[in-house]
């Protein structure tokens, strides 16, 4: 008995025609099945990365595996070709393009004045008829219906090579979710089996068919009422050449390259040559030299060898032509072998060429292009335009609107640009729905209202641990053209390290950050901001937070953190501020330096603070002395990862949500690389997923937290996590182990201290020395201190007792506290040791 053929791959499995029919007729049930959970963007994102990098590697088992399944003569560029498309900065830059950023499909307010939420949904069911003898259309055309998150079923040629079918199931298998394989389905069969075609297409809600006029007929007839129908059908192009340009060898050269790239086998291959004139013989003289420059272009290669089809055209065309001579209406060049023909005609009318190096050569001035070209508006696709800068701007406006859709240089038609419309529009939004969801009150904090429902699922992060001093060894490998803002770290627990991005990763970021501090309880219909951060010397503190400001239509006064207290706080007062952004040492030194003019003013109600923390205590004093409403965090994040958690209105103190459409996160122990028991303390690290310029995974930012169980009560179910301190707020002194925390914690719970407090480490000639500098207050002495701290600290005492140690407690003015020069911060700990 023989062993039937799987040629067909239906969500994971290789079928044969009987299994592949039998499913085809529960299509529907399907559909409704796969689409019950969605598919995140960078689920697809990180399979395609994937699989781009083994398609470039011609040793790696996966390409060696599709190689196989090249039709006969076609090399592996195919699969360079693939790779390309399928790497993470082309289909980054793609969905930025054409839906508004990597992760469209969740419902994010586009004005967050309101409480409207859009995204770009899945239309639901794509059905791709794929063209043969295209090997690349048919798998990227379905990569394209997963982009926007839609099942697929796609048809491929039955006379073509299994690669879409294996190309796809190694996309697949490369997701660890199983989600990609829910939604694809790659038949082949062919066109004659109409039983397979009318199934495929009924439940579908969009169609894309690729082909001319008689395989759009023929699908269209299948494709049920209310179904979109996306035709990617044949084009024509054409080149349009200026007085000027067509007397130039090096116009003529590159029309001539344009022409024989790919044999005339593209859309945008120029069929007709038009010139700006209306002088017959202007157009025979051009018709004679063009020929000469053609002639001299190498052979076509001898894969691309005409069939007897073909050849009957080109010999039709070129008899047809060499007839109407005789009329004084046409002029033919012909290679004598018949490798290629220059056609000039008189008479204007758009005429398809039979290709293979064939090309008409028409008059056109200018002035009659819109007039004779709009009628086939229907098949244009690219014109190359060649004349001076003004022509070339008078001509593209005439183009586009006669029905072109592409306008580029000569030598350039058949070239492109990352994230390029096809056809006049964007794929992406013709597999995809604009969908809206109108909200009351109840969601003004909410941001996203994906968090309310499910967490995004991003594939588990690999790989080595990454520290500071690596990340900063990355940036010798980035791509200069993804190094388009560099910013400079604040340096509070080190030297400032630079940070590079793309805009477009910034603007990911800004978006992210803007979410979060709706989250917080920020109003931008309301709320009257002074941006009060740091600036200058590349710290990103007081650009970003201008930029989150920007993004959410929020009134701000960009005054910057400034020496002058007086003036920053006649300024707040002057323009109604209610709202300061800023560090926490900055804006407590403001409030106190000026607690008579702003407590008489009254109208501060709410903190936004980052880059540092303010202690329980001075949130009570802001809270209670000064009026002020809410204290919160701004964000929780770094120079070099971006925003990485936020704070809902039911977080306190150290606890964030993690931005999870950005990040994932582990929490491993601190003396080994192993994730700690839930709710213990250990490592955050975290692996970002939005950067097209970097790939930052597992990295050890240096600070220390826990995992929170149970859900929020905000219901945002995206994680939470507290912070719980830097690494680096453990001292290494007379050979015990001090933490900066508990000294701010036995300040603030034993003596009430609610100032700030700064650690200076120093050698003597007789031991180690310990000082606390700390503000001078009513209510705790540098006597008073000196005493909590031995009795609230047993290892300290100790060290002194041991007499390994001197403890130090003095009184300074917060001026003159030791802060980082770009960001203003707070250096908590100083350690001026030598040796």
């Amino acid at each position: 008995m023989t062993e039937s053929v799987q040629h067909h791959y239906w969500q994971g499995a290789f079928v044969d025609d009987e299994e592949a029919g039998r499913r085809l007729a529960g299509l529907s049930a399907t559909v409704e099945a796969a689409l019950a959970e969605p598919l995140d963007t960078e689920t697809v994102l990180a399979a395609c990365e994937q699989l781009a990098a083994a398609l470039r590697d011609p040793a790696h088992p996966t390409h060696v595996r599709l190689a196989e399944h090249l039709a006969e003569g076609e090399d592996t560029t195919v699969l360079t070709e693939l790779a390309a498309f399928l790497s993470r900065a082309e289909l980054t830059t793609k969905l930025r393009r054409e839906l508004g950023g990597t992760s469209p499909q969740r419902l994010n307010r586009p004005d967050a004045k309101e409480t409207v939420y859009e995204a770009w949904a899945p239309v639901g069911l794509v059905a791709h008829i794929a063209p043969g003898n295209a090997a690349t259309v048919a798998p990227l055309s379905l990569v394209e219906g997963l982009l926007a998150g839609n099942v697929n079923v796609l048809k491929t040629s039955s006379a073509d090579t299994l690669l879409a079918q294996h190309l796809l199931a190694e996309l697949a298998a490369l997701d660890p979710t199983g989600a990609i394989a829910e939604r694809v389905i790659v038949l082949r069969f062919s066109s004659s089996r109409q039983d397979w075609l009318r199934m495929m297409c009924a439940p579908a809600d969009a169609v894309a068919v690729w082909g001319g006029e008689s395989a759009v007929e023929g699908v269209a007839a299948h494709v049920p009422p209310g179904c979109r129908l996306v035709e990617w059908g044949h084009k024509i192009s054409f080149a349009y050449l200026t007085r000027d340009a067509w007397q130039d060898p090096a116009a003529l050269a590159a029309l001539a390259t344009d022409v024989c790239l790919h044999e005339q086998q593209a859309c945008s291959s120029p069929q007709v040559v038009y010139l700006d004139t209306e002088d017959h013989d202007e157009v025979f003289a051009f018709a004679e030299r063009f020929a000469a420059v053609l002639g001299g272009m190498p052979p076509a290669e001898r894969d691309t060898a005409t069939g007897p089809a073909e050849e009957a055209e080109l010999t039709t065309t070129e008899l047809i032509a060499r007839l109407e001579e005789h009329l004084d209406l046409t002029r033919v060049i012909a290679a004598p072998d018949g490798s290629w023909r220059v056609m000039a005609d008189i008479r204007p009318a758009l005429t398809a060429s039979p290709l293979h190096r064939s090309v008409w050569v028409k008059p056109l001035p200018r002035k009659n292009l819109l007039g004779t070209l709009r009628p086939m508006r229907r098949y244009l696709q690219t014109a190359g335009i060649a004349g001076g800068r003004t022509d070339i701007a008078e001509l593209s406006r005439l183009a586009l609107a006669a029905g072109a859709t592409r306008v580029t240089p000569l030598g350039r038609m058949l070239g492109g640009y990352s994230g390029e419309p096809h056809d006049g529009v964007y794929a992406l939004q013709r597999y995809s729905r604009r969908v809206a969801v109108q909200a009351d009150e109840r969601f003004a904090t909410t941001a996203c209202l994906d968090d309310l429902t499910r967490q995004v699922s991003f594939p588990p992060p690999a790989g080595p641990l990454l520290d500071k001093a690596a990340v900063q060894k990355l940036n010798d490998a980035v791509d200069p053209r993804d190094a388009e803002l560099y910013f400079r770290s604040g340096g509070s627990t080190g030297k400032p390290a630079l940070s590079l991005f793309t805009y477009d990763d910034y603007d990911t970021q800004m978006r992210a950050a803007a979410r979060g501090l709706l989250a917080a309880g920020y109003d931008p219909a309301r709320d009257r901001t002074a941006n009060l951060f740091f600036c200058g010397g590349m710290y990103g503190g007081f650009i970003s937070f201008f930029s989150i400001l920007e993004r959410l239509g929020g009134t701000q006064m960009p005054m910057a953190a400034g020496p002058d207290h007086r003036v920053t706080a006649e300024m707040l007062v002057t323009h109604e501020v209610d709202t300061l952004f800023g560090m926490p040492s900055y804006l407590w030194q403001l409030l106190h330096d000026q607690a008579d003019l702003l407590r008489s003013y009254g109208g501060i109600r709410k903190i936004f603070y980052g880059g540092e923390h303010f202690t329980a205590e001075q949130r009570r004093v802001l809270t209670e002395d000064f009026g002020i409403e809410t204290v919160r965090s701004i964000t929780y994040g770094s120079t070099d990862l971006g925003p990485l958690g936020y704070q809902c209105t039911e977080s306190t103190g150290g606890v964030h949500h993690l931005h999870a459409d950005l990040h994932t996160m582990e929490i491993l122990h601190t003396d080994a690389d192993r994730p700690v028991e839930p709710g213990e303390t250990g490592r955050l690290v975290f692996s970002t997923h939005a950067r097209r310029g970097q790939n930052l995974g597992r990295y050890v930012i240096g600070d220390l937290g826990r995992a929170l169980p149970g859900p929020c009560p905000c219901g945002n179910t995206s994680p939470r996590f507290e912070l719980l301190g830097r690494g680096g707020d453990v001292m290494r002194v007379a050979s015990y182990f001090l933490n900066y925390r508990r000294f701010v914690a036995i300040a603030e719970q034993d003596r009430g201290y609610r100032g700030e407090l700064q650690v200076l480490l120093a050698r003597t000639e007789a031991r180690e020395q310990l000082t606390v500098r700390v503000e001078a207050t009513d209510t705790a002495g540098p006597k008073e201190l000196r005493a909590a701290f031995l009795a609230g600290y047993e290892e300290l005492r100790s060290a002194v007792d041991d007499r390994l140690l001197d403890l130090v407690v003095e009184t300074a003015d917060g001026a003159d506290f030791a802060r980082t020069a770009t960001s203003g911060k707070l250096r908590a700990v100083v350690d001026d040791r030598q040796g």
